[in-house]
């Protein structure tokens, strides 16, 4: 699967954006809406239909454009036709920045984002928070002057880990946590790293620092120790045991495909990257009910069941809109129609 922005880079794609913004604009003067916008139709369960609720409300959801955030998007989608709303689908949007501008700009009224995304890549800090809670506070608190509002999180957080392959957890001590490292022989900690992670301030260097291991020392991590490969090989490459650890995203369907075991990261060198709605907050002073639709659908959204959901649409082919929806079926969220 694509995977978000990480850490700093505050790079504006300025001509992405602004093509987002103005097919942004075409939909909504014409009317429209991409092919994509499809969702299979759906009854109230546990989220009903808001009493009271104007025939002609309307809500814009957004989106960006990798496996994870379209099975979001498409709950969402669902989540505000089951309440009663008309919904403009503005998933499947490239890139974060165009999205974020979506949002500042008020041509969207809601989207799920990571905190530790809107932390370092939108509002410019230079290192995230480990504490999910402390982030989501520092990201809500700040974002209400950009016109947004911060659901509560979800118990799902997309950020860096590293995984083994299970069939190697026994030969490596029952390994679990990450500071284990640090206690096996020299030979037995090899990484499998992404380039991009390889070479960033805030990547694996300083992981290891915080771990007490040296890169390039005989008696840390040697640089033989260490495989660099292209983006999502790094999965395959831990699998097929080319090295014992492997840099992973914590809700990635393949750690399931391939039964990898991601390592606790005891320390909490990584920054939380938890996933919350985000609302305009003029249309959530206009819909505050919007606050209790939401409420019920993100403590369900946990690292395992994205997992799951990833999996089904990057392994097995399937539609995000009809894995979203056969997910909130199975939580009684939404029923058939």
């Amino acid at each position: 699967m694509a995977t978000p922005t990480r850490f700093p880079r505050v790079r504006r794609r300025l001509l992405a954006s602004a093509a987002a913004l103005s097919i942004a604009g075409l939909l909504a003067g014409c009317g429209l809406q991409p092919a994509a916008s499809y969702v299979p139709d759906a009854g109230p369960g546990t989220i009903e239909h808001i009493d009271g609720l104007p025939q002609n409300a309307k809500l814009t959801v957004t989106s960006k454009n990798f496996t994870e955030q379209l099975i979001l998007g498409k709950i969402a989608v669902l989540a505000a036709k089951t309440a009663g709303f008309k919904v403009t689908d503005l998933t499947n949007v490239p890139g974060s920045q165009p999205v974020r501008e979506l949002m500042v700009s008020h041509q969207a009224d809601f989207t799920w984002e990571y905190t530790g995304t809107a932390w370092i890549t939108y509002l410019g800090h230079s290192e995230g928070i480990p504490d999910k809670q402390e982030q989501w506070q520092a990201v809500h608190d700040e974002d209400l002057g950009n016109g947004l509002t911060w659901g509560a999180p979800a118990p799902l957080n997309n950020t860096y880990a590293f995984a083994v392959r299970r069939e190697a957890v026994e030969k490596l001590g029952g390994i679990s946590k990450l500071s284990q490292i640090a206690d096996l022989p020299v030979k037995q900690r090899t990484f499998c790293l992404e380039a991009e992670f390889n070479s960033r301030p805030d990547g694996f260097n300083p992981m290891l620092e915080a771990y007490g291991l040296e890169r390039g020392s005989p008696k840390g991590v040697p640089d033989g120790n260490i495989g660099i490969y292209d983006t999502g090989a790094v999965y395959s490459a831990t699998d097929n045991g080319d090295c014992n650890f492997g840099e992973v995203f914590t809700t990635d369907g393949r750690i399931k495909s391939l039964d990898l075991v991601v390592l606790e990261d005891d320390r909490k060198f990584f920054p939380a990257y938890n996933a919350a709605p985000v609302y305009n907050t003029e249309t959530l002073q206009e819909y505050p009910q919007l606050r209790e639709v939401f409420s019920q659908v993100s403590p369900l959204l946990t690292d395992d069941v994205m997992r799951e959901l990833n999996l089904r649409v990057d392994v097995k082919g399937e539609e995000p809109a009809d894995v979203a929806y056969d997910w909130m079926l199975s939580e009684g969220l939404i029923t058939k129609k």
